[in-house]
Parts: structure tokens; sequence; C-alpha cells
């Protein structure tokens, strides 16, 4: 068996043992879905009233900021599914397994690589959820299926990206506790970015840091694919971001992989 097809072999057999642990424990999907749920519900009718109302480019009340708001909320998952990918990950390196599959003869990526595939499945399952409570509240899109298969796949890049990151803080982390709480401020950069208010409403410094972090350009594009909104350079510069993230994560996550264990 040649180097390539062992790869792809070894990567699947680590899949299916992450597709396992996903089945075995549900409840992990349901609470990454859960969070952005309660978000979209708080948001839209606490909130949405006011917002869609009083802020420039969405006025027309709760109606029109369901359709502001859904995909912040969807990027708000995919960042959230960092948690459960980074406890996952320090959970095999603190029991020991890591240790263990680094003396099997297998490609040493397939371990890294079933995680992260795991993880973009389970995150995408997540936004499955999330685009069904949305739809039930309301929200409707304006563009074809063209759009709708272009926005699955930016927010699959994107969960590609944030999955290979969160799998080297989980490596790195040392304890589930601690992996717990490294994965904090990708959650956080959602909320200081476009997804819920435009930046040009924010303070100055703020909104030059929201228009500049990696989420406003993923959010931006998103809503122009199933909104129509003007995407502009967004859709590059998301793309672009999503490309550094995920080779850097790799390259972090290898590293920690390769080195000898402590």
């Amino acid at each position: 068996m040649t180097a390539y097809p062992l790869v792809l072999a070894d990567s699947a057999t680590m899949l299916r043992r992450n597709l396992r642990r996903m089945r075995r424990y549900p409840s992990l999907t349901v609470f990454i879905a859960g969070i952005p749920v309660v978000l979209l519900l708080l948001f839209v009718y606490v909130f949405g009233g006011t917002l869609g109302a009083g802020l420039g480019p969405i006025a027309g009340g709760r109606t029109a900021y369901i359709a502001y708001v859904v995909p912040g909320i969807l990027l708000i998952t995919v960042a959230g599914a960092a948690q459960g990918t980074s406890i996952s990950v320090a959970m095999d390196m603190t029991e020991g397994i890591i240790a263990r599959f680094r003396t099997m003869d297998i490609a040493r990526v397939s371990v890294l690589t079933g995680h992260v595939v795991g993880s973009v499945i389970q995150t995408m399952l997540a936004i499955v959820i999330v685009m069904v409570v949305a739809l039930l509240i309301g929200f409707r899109s304006t563009t074809g299926p063209v759009e709708w298969v272009a926005a699955v796949g930016l927010l699959a890049l994107a969960a590609l990206a944030i999955s290979w990151l969160s799998v080297a803080l989980g490596m790195v982390a040392g304890s589930v506790e601690t992996a717990s709480n490294l994965p904090m401020f990708l959650i956080l950069l959602p909320f200081l970015s476009s997804g819920f208010v435009p930046t040009e409403s924010m303070p100055a410094g703020l909104s030059w840091f929201a228009e500049h972090q990696p989420f406003t350009p993923l959010i931006e594009t998103v809503r122009g694919l199933l909104l129509g909104t003007p995407i502009g350079t967004s859709g590059v510069v998301a793309v672009a971001w999503c490309v550094a993230i995920s080779v850097l994560g790799y390259l972090w996550a290898r590293q920690l992989y390769d080195r000898d264990p402590a």
C-alpha cells in the first residue's frame, strides 16, 4: 500500500473512532447547537424589535433583524464547536491514547485528521439545527441554490480552520480544564464583529478591530450569499483568513504531535 492510500485509510479509521464517540455522546452536538439557538431567540425576541427599528441598514423591526443576525449566529456555532474539539483532544492526550498512537504503525497525521473531520461534521450538524430554528422563527433567504451551496461551503471551510486550531489548542492545554478555557477567545470574537450590529455603529477603536478580525468578513460573506447584500472583497478576505488559520493550526498541531512526549 502506498503512502497516500495509507494516510486515507488510517484517517478513515480515526474518523470512525471520533464519529462513534459523537454518536455515544449526542448531547455535545445538541449543546454546540443549543447555545447559538438560545442566543438567536434572545436577540430576536428580546432585542430584535429595538435593534431592527433603530440601526440604519437593518431598519424594519424584528423581522428584518432576524435576517441580519442569522449569519452571525451561524458563525457563533462554528466558533462554539472549538471548545468541544479542544476538550476531546485534551482527553486523548491526558488518557495516554495519543502516546499509544505514536508507537503504532499508522500515519501520524491521520490521528489529527480524524479529530478535525469529525469536528467539521459535528459543526455542520449543529449548523443544520440552528438553521432549522432560524427558518421556523421567520428567517427567509432571498438568493438561490448556488448561493446557498457557496454559503455552506464557506461555513465548512471556517469549521475546518477552527477545528485545526482547536486541535492544536487541545494538545497544548495540558489538561481538560485548561482545554475548555483556551478556545474562549474564539467564541468571543463573533460578538466583536458585524454579527449583531453594523461595525460603523461601534466606537472608533472597536469598529476598527471588528472590521479587521476574521469573523466580520466571514459573516458579511455569508450574509451576502443568503440575503443578496453586497459582499465586495469580504469573500476573498474570508477565504484567506480560513486558509491561513487552517495552515497555522495544522503546522502547530503537527509539531506538537511529532515532538517527543514530556
